[in-house]
């Protein structure tokens, strides 16, 4: 049992969210070149116990796979190249973006601080980490 990390890959950037180690309360762990998430997993997961991976995976409105797939794809390669007995998820993750620039705003952000996009990024893998917590609590009630 170890935690769950999430990852919302960009082209340029990834943000990054974790749970504590009783999977309780997801939090942001700020964000990364995407080049280098790969190789900070391998570290990340040598000083944490990491059940699963969930990464965004970025969907058009009609379910089709958006163009951000063909980036999103050799980072998840290398990943399973460097820690193949990690299990990785994808997650939808449409709207993620939105969402958090609206958390940003409703929390009162000021608007040069809504502009960084790291912390958008960084904000949405915790919205995929706990959009992804609540559909597995969801799906265990039904069973």
């Amino acid at each position: 049992m170890g935690r769950l990390v999430a990852l919302d890959i960009g082209r340029k950037r990834t943000g990054i969210a974790a749970t504590d180690i009783m999977k309780i309360v997801p939090g942001g762990l700020g964000y990364l070149p995407t080049h280098q998430i790969p190789e900070w997993l391998v570290k990340y997961c040598s000083e944490e116990e990491v059940e699963k991976v969930i990464i965004g995976e970025p969907k058009q409105a009609n379910y089709q796979d958006s163009e951000s797939v063909k980036y999103i794809n050799p980072v998840i390669n290398r990943i399973k190249k460097l820690l193949p007995d990690l299990e990785i998820v994808r997650y939808d993750e449409r709207y993620t973006s939105v969402m958090a620039q609206r958390a940003m705003i409703d929390a009162g952000l000021k608007q040069h601080k809504r502009r960084e996009k790291g912390l958008v990024d960084e904000i949405s893998a915790v919205i995929i980490l706990r959009d992804y917590m609540e559909y597995i609590d969801n799906m265990s009630f039904r069973l």
